[in-house]
């Protein structure tokens, strides 16, 4: 499991994480969620060393990751895999292109040195297929919507056979549809292939549709964890303002 213990993290003098402690099972589907600002992506950036906190520790498979050195990340980056927001992918790539690239920078069975080009870009047409993206493997990202390019950037992820991966707001800025189908895609990753998911959001039909559990963020701590159903019938005031999307009651935002 991916476990977070007693963490924190401030930027100055704003104080972002003080003090989180959760853990994301094996296999489930952990949703992360609260108000903007609130410290959501921050936390799921220290599992792959984008940041460190000031204090705390967090462990991958029981191994201390939190001040490791970039070589000795390494091996860690490659089984939590992360997809960010904007897809990142690069626009002079085809879609192939992009998912083959970590096929061949890194190590694999049979292939010490990673995949010759043809080769990876050969396997990537099968990561592209699992997430139907297969016919659009010779377009570049900038012919595709939104939607796309976000599975797209999760064939990438996927690439490394990771253990987990970590979604950074998924679905923002999708239509409803596209939305749906990347809720999808997440339950499928944890429901076939045994990935443990952490996904960062303010999608409440996500959350309530697909999480194993779900952990709110509310001035650096932990406000409420449980299944989704447990979250619903919180009677904490702020967790309910949150979830029913209320302007009016007593959570503040940052």
């Amino acid at each position: 499991m991916i476990e977070f213990l007693n963490l924190k993290k401030a930027f100055g003098s704003k104080v972002i994480l003080d003090g989180v402690t959760l853990n994301a099972e094996n296999g489930e589907i952990l949703f992360v969620i609260g108000t903007s600002g609130v410290g959501k992506s921050v936390l799921i950036k220290h599992v792959v060393g984008l940041l460190e906190p000031d204090s705390g520790s967090i462990k991958v498979d029981g191994q201390e990751v939190t001040h490791l050195s970039e070589q000795e990340l390494s091996p860690v980056r490659k089984k939590c895999a992360m997809v960010f927001q904007n897809a990142t992918l690069f626009d002079s790539m085809t879609c192939a292109q992009n998912v083959a690239l970590p096929l061949r920078k890194h190590a694999r069975a049979g292939y010490p040195k990673g995949m010759p080009a043809r080769v990876a870009e050969e396997f990537s047409l099968t990561l592209l297929e699992k997430v139907e993206m297969g016919p659009f493997a010779q377009k570049f990202p900038s012919e595709l919507g939104d939607g796309l390019r976000k599975r797209v950037a999760v064939a990438r992820a996927l690439a490394l056979d990771p253990k987990y991966v970590l979604f950074d707001e998924p679905t923002t800025s999708l239509d409803p549809v596209s939305a749906r189908r990347v809720d999808s895609l997440i339950y499928d990753l944890s429901r076939k292939q045994g990935v443990t998911c952490i996904v960062v959001s303010h999608d409440l039909r996500s959350i309530f549709s697909i999480a194993d559990r779900v952990a709110m963020l509310y001035k650096g701590k932990v406000k409420a964890l449980g299944t989704p159903d447990e979250i619903r019938n919180n009677p904490d005031p702020v967790v309910q303002q949150f979830i029913n999307g209320r302007s009016q009651g007593p959570l503040e935002t940052t």
